[in-house]
């Protein structure tokens, strides 16, 4: 970490300690602002804003959040005809707010109570002849949907019906010089992709095809002097990193290679000890995308306040070991 960095200085009364009674009242209050401008301007991506609410207090052992509305809600993003979800009632069915839609159902216990086989349909329908999933009908290809598929498809318990080797062959093709992962073949090296490149070989059990140690170099690299991560070179810290680069170094077994300390300092300074919720960095306005990753990279280096979180699905380890849901994961430290 020696030499320029772009990155931000943590002041000396930044909060050092998690504000975890206020963190609950900031996730709650989000449900019950449904007039705010925050939550109508949110629309059109209010699947994922809800499962980022829902995993958090989960993460904070909270169980207060109705599941009869949130069943309620997920059920009004349904497309029968499809077999996805949208992000909202009314909204076109896409693969990132299926696995959101998913994972709701999982941690409030009514996956019995859909049409399984249909959203299955869905997902499988949108891979390709070169193993790439589209995200929707319109055929946009990305590396997140390929871990959007396999993460949908392995709480489902039907992994099986897609073509995974040949998903894993073009996860493999979109490596770079570097052992990082773009979102297409040829496309420049990002933590997000990494993250999910390697969850979705983490699901296929393939991690014996990572180039293991150049790949957490890069990971490693991204550690900036105040103890936060960014994406890819020449960026800010990002409180969302503590989540995509510490789970891809969680699973390939290499998270001793990074200085937690100075990352926790950092995460806690990102927090608003006024309002609670968790910003991108020191300073800037909270919500619920970074405070759940916060809390989640929090809960990965084992804070004791919080629930453990699997590094792979990003859902409270409880829950996917009662899915009976085993993820290769390496050990740290070999």
């Amino acid at each position: 970490m020696s030499g320029f960095h772009k990155d931000v200085i943590l002041k000396e009364d930044v909060p050092q300690l998690l504000l975890f009674s206020k963190h609950k009242d900031f996730l709650l209050s989000y449900a019950q602002k449904q007039d705010s401008y925050e939550f109508i301007m949110s629309e059109w991506l209010r699947a994922s804003g809800v499962y980022w609410c829902l995993t958090a207090l989960r993460l904070l052992n909270n169980n207060e959040l109705k599941e009869d509305e949130l069943y309620e809600f997920v059920m009004s993003c349904y497309d029968k005809k499809s077999g996805g979800f949208g992000a909202s009632a009314n909204h076109d069915p896409h693969m990132l707010y299926t696995l959101s839609a998913v994972q709701i159902l999982a941690m409030i216990d009514r996956l019995d109570a859909i049409e399984k086989e249909d959203i299955v349909q869905f997902v499988v329908k949108l891979q390709q002849a070169d193993g790439s999933f589209w995200g929707d009908e319109w055929g946009e290809v990305d590396t997140r949907f390929t871990f959007c598929a396999f993460a949908t498809l392995v709480i489902l318990d039907s992994l099986d019906k897609c073509d995974v080797n040949r998903a894993v062959e073009f996860v493999l093709q979109c490596k770079n010089f570097d052992g990082a992962f773009g979102c297409v073949p040829g496309s420049e090296s990002h933590a997000g992709q990494v993250f999910c490149c390697v969850g979705a070989l983490s699901i296929a059990n393939k991690l014996q095809l990572l180039e293991i140690d150049q790949l957490a170099w890069w990971l490693c690299e991204r550690q900036l002097p105040s103890g936060g991560l960014n994406g890819r070179p020449e960026k800010l810290p990002d409180v969302c990193y503590s989540w995509w680069v510490l789970a891809s170094l969680k699973i390939i077994g290499r998270t001793h290679w990074l200085d937690k300390p100075s990352l926790i300092k950092f995460i806690l300074a990102s927090q608003d000890d006024e309002t609670g919720g968790f910003a991108d960095r020191p300073g800037d306005v909270v919500d619920p995308f970074h405070t759940l990753f916060g809390l989640a990279g929090l809960s990965l280096m084992g804070d004791q306040h919080l629930a453990d979180v699997n590094p792979v699905l990003c859902l409270p380890q409880s829950l996917v070991d009662s899915l009976g849901l085993e993820l290769e994961i390496l050990t740290d430290g070999l």
